[in-house]
């Protein structure tokens, strides 16, 4: 039986790749949750008045791939001392957020943070908001797959700063 997972970590765009790889992913699609507006645009959205949050809703297998294993490569993808945005994305709109659907979900999400604290991997304290899941929107369809779509575009613009702060808080 499919299960979901929500995760806000700035562009979408970024999200997607490091989960579509995975075994036991079903499907990553970026969209839109949070926010006051039912079915907002990427226009809407990017206006920073409507209170969504970008992110990825994942459809995973945990036969195959677990919710623990999937917040453990989230933390890899964001930097969860940044609440304004990540990397070169700012705003709300860019947060870095866990959005969980059940209790589970919510105790694996804030062990796991706490965890990330206690590892004092980060000289900042962790601020990634957990949250309860909220409508989630499908974004237009040239927001879907972007990575594959527009791989020089996505290496460019999206994975420079990204890239960089992985490899320096997690491949040390």
């Amino acid at each position: 039986m499919a299960a979901t997972a929500i995760f806000a970590g700035g562009c979408f765009w970024c999200m997607v790749k490091p989960f579509d790889e995975q075994p036991g992913i079903i499907k990553v699609v970026s969209g839109y949750t949070g926010g006051t507006i039912v079915d907002p645009t990427y226009e809407q959205v990017a206006s920073h008045t409507t209170g969504h949050t970008e992110a990825v809703e994942i459809t995973f297998d945990p036969a195959i791939i677990s919710y623990a294993q999937l917040v453990e490569i989230y933390w890899r993808q964001t930097d969860p001392t940044d609440a304004s945005g990540q990397f070169q994305d700012r705003g709300d709109s860019y947060r870095p957020v866990i959005f969980v659907n059940s209790p589970e979900q919510r105790q694996i999400a804030t062990d796991s943070r706490a965890a990330l604290a206690a590892s004092e991997r980060f000289k900042e304290p962790i601020v990634t908001q957990i949250e309860d899941v909220k409508p989630f929107y499908p974004a237009e369809a040239e927001h879907q797959d972007f990575y594959r779509r527009n791989p020089f575009r996505y290496q460019i613009e999206e994975m420079g700063g990204r890239e960089r702060f992985i490899k320096q808080h997690w491949n040390s």
